[in-house]
């Protein structure tokens, strides 16, 4: 059974040469699709942004840093986004979470067509005045081969990205993970050849997640014929931050035309968390006098 938890785990070769990063998300996917009530080509399209954003979020180096991927294609389910930190913890959202195709040429559900042509940011904030904006068009969005091209063409980091989501007939994600392979600065070359040749036999990931194999075993089956060291374990979820005060804060701050039309409407003004569905509702006396408090009337 595939476990219960969102778990990443990374190993380095003994050599340097190469780091993989691996998560079963299959927690986090499904966890995504209660809350979005994703269509079966949505779930295999957010899962696989889930954890593609999961995997790179590890890559932050402190706890207060995030990194949103986006994918902005011209295929029905619009713009994908997800966020993560730097412990793998995610959220996201997909513009239309209810978009279903048909599946695509070889029997599997239709990712690419479903995102479309179009392109992939990744958006750094690490703190800076200004956060770090990588642009990458999308090579296949199939979302794992773009986070390839992305880490080729952005970072100069040669890398393998590795994502798959299984579906079952009620729309139930029973697999979710994938893996993170990068090459690292003077890697040797009977190292690499080998990871070739050990990804050319790997198969599906979420297959083997599904199949009951382990994190270790995936490693392992990455790494064959090369030492390596296991070096972190974690678990990570799908983690939402939306905050009543952070919506308040946004209201606070709209602009005298903005407020006026809310003024008109006569209503409580509600809003509704993008990642989590959690609707938050405010009085218009509460926003004036909080309006009044900032100096905004």
């Amino acid at each position: 059974m595939p476990t219960t938890k969102s778990i990443i785990k990374r190993a380095i070769t003994e050599d340097g040469s190469a780091r993989i990063f691996f998560i079963d998300s299959t927690a986090i996917v499904k966890r995504a699709c209660e809350i979005h009530h994703t269509s079966k080509t949505m779930t295999a399209v957010l899962g696989r942004a889930l954890s593609a954003a999961s995997l790179m979020g590890t890559l932050l180096k402190d706890k207060d840093n995030s990194l949103t991927l986006q994918f902005r294609g011209d295929g029905p389910a619009g713009m994908v986004v997800c966020v993560s930190d730097y412990a793998g913890n995610v959220r996201g959202y997909a513009e239309h979470p209810d978009v279903e195709l048909p599946p695509n040429a070889i029997g599997k559900l239709d990712v690419s067509g479903a995102i479309g042509r179009g392109t992939m940011y990744v958006i750094k904030d690490m703190g800076m005045q200004e956060p770090y904006v990588g642009v990458c068009p999308l090579v296949s969005g199939e979302i794992a081969e773009d986070v390839t091209q992305y880490f080729a063409t952005s970072e100069q980091t040669p890398s393998v990205c590795a994502l798959g989501v299984r579906v079952d007939t009620s729309n139930v994600c029973f697999a979710a993970g994938g893996f993170l392979l990068q090459l690292m600065p003077g890697a040797d070359e009977k190292v690499i050849d080998r990871l070739e040749a050990n990804i050319n036999l790997m198969g599906s990931v979420s297959k083997r997640i599904a199949d009951g194999a382990t994190g270790e075993e995936i490693i392992a089956a990455v790494f064959d014929g090369i030492a390596y060291t296991m070096f972190d374990e974690f678990d990570a979820e799908y983690k939402c931050t939306c905050a009543r005060e952070k919506y308040k804060i946004a209201l606070v701050g709209l602009n005298n035309a903005d407020m006026a039309e809310l003024d008109a409407a006569d209503e409580p003004i509600e809003t509704n968390c993008r990642f989590c569905g959690t609707q938050y509702v405010f009085s218009l006396d509460e926003i004036h006098q909080a309006r009044k408090e900032a100096g905004r009337e």
